[in-house]
Order: structure tokens, then C-alpha cells, then sequence
């Protein structure tokens, strides 16, 4: 059964298109416009060893915001998708993972109730330009718009950092890996991990 989705999106901002395998390796075709984000998603595809195909164009002339919003909004619908039913799936995930002086633990729950706590990063992260053009505060904004558009449950919780670059870098391997971890088939689960038999 393949595990993968095909999503286009388009609207007077934006227009989205991205493909994703779960089963996947790890290769990504990531063209956003936007070059700190690119190299996010990139990583997110390396350490999830999801597959993932971005092509996004925008109103970057007025801003970033709406292109990673909207591009984040399709990666949650995608994930969704992908996954189907969720049988047979480890469910939970989690990882912790360092970058230098950086250090981010992320847990996830495939559990089909959006939810996000995210925490920790220092004061004033949100202001900080990144590559010149990508404000911290859209490192929250991604994880809003994945969780509530994948139907999931997202803690990211910085431990340590200084470097913008390194924390949001570490948020997004750190998600990844957890995502990893919950998407993986379990031989041992016999149809959908739940008491409730439904996610």
C-alpha cells in the first residue's frame, strides 16, 4: 500500500505544489523561493527520511509569510493523506537532538487531534532576521499550521540554544526524527494503534 500524497494549492498568494512518500529515503526537490526554508524542509526530508517535492511561488515581493505559511499548510494536508488510516503505524515518536550549543526535544502523536506546545526558544528569537528575510517567529508559525492541518499532536521544546540559525535548524531535525519514529510500521501492531480503534 503506498504511502505518499499529492497536493496542489493555489490562491492569490500563493500557488503550492508537494509531493511526499513516507517510505521514502530521504531525497527532497525543495524550491520554495525562500532560502532558509528551503534548507528546513530539507533537513525535515533527510532526518524523517520522508521524500519530499516542493515547488512553491509567491508574493515574495510583499513578504515571505504567506509562501511558508501556505507551504506548511499543504506539507500537514500531505502528511494526513499520506498516512490514511494509520494501521499498523508506531503512533508516537520522539527524539532529542543537538546542533553545537543548540538542543531540541520533540515528541509526537499521530492521534488526529491537532495540537502544538511549543516552548523555549530565547527571548526575542520571534524578531530575529534569519538569512535576511525569515523572522523566528515563523519557526512556530510552520509547526501551527503542520499540526493543525496533519490532524496531529506536536511538542517542541528547546533546551539550549543562542545561534537562531542552530535553533530553528534543530527544531525541524528534532521533528523530524520524531516523525520517523510515529510513521514507521510496527510489526507488531495488529490495525490502528488505539483503544478507541479510530485516529
Amino acid at each position: 500500500m503506498s504511502r505518499s500524497a499529492s497536493i496542489k494549492r493555489s490562491t492569490s498568494e500563493s500557488s503550492i505544489e508537494l509531493t511526499l512518500n513516507l517510505d521514502g529515503t530521504g531525497k527532497s526537490n525543495i524550491d520554495t523561493g525562500v532560502g532558509f526554508f528551503d534548507h528546513l524542509l530539507t533537513a525535515f526530508s533527510k532526518h524523517s527520511l520522508i521524500d519530499l517535492d516542493v515547488k512553491a511561488t509567491g508574493d515574495l515581493h510583499i513578504d515571505v509569510h504567506h509562501t511558508v505559511e501556505d507551504t506548511a499548510i499543504v506539507l500537514g494536508q500531505s502528511l494526513k493523506q499520506a498516512l490514511g488510516d494509520k494501521a499498523g503505524i508506531s503512533r508516537y515518536g520522539d527524539a532529542t537532538v543537538p546542533l553545537d550549543e543548540a538542543l531540541v526535544r520533540a515528541v509526537v502523536d499521530l492521534s488526529g487531534r491537532p495540537y502544538l506546545v511549543h516552548d523555549g526558544e530565547p527571548a526575542g528569537f520571534e524578531y530575529h532576521l534569519i538569512g535576511g528575510h525569515f523572522t523566528g517567529s515563523l519557526i512556530r508559525h510552520v509547526f501551527e499550521a503542520i499540526t493543525l492541518n496533519a490532524g496531529i499532536t506536536v511538542h517542541v521544546n528547546v533546551l539550549a540554544g543562542r545561534d537562531p540559525h542552530h535553533i530553528a535548524e534543530t527544531e525541524f531535525k528534532a521533528f523530524a526524527r520524531a516523525m520517523r519514529k510515529a510513521v514507521e510500521a510496527d510489526s507488531r501492531v495488529v490495525g490502528i494503534p488505539s483503544t478507541k480503534g479510530a485516529l
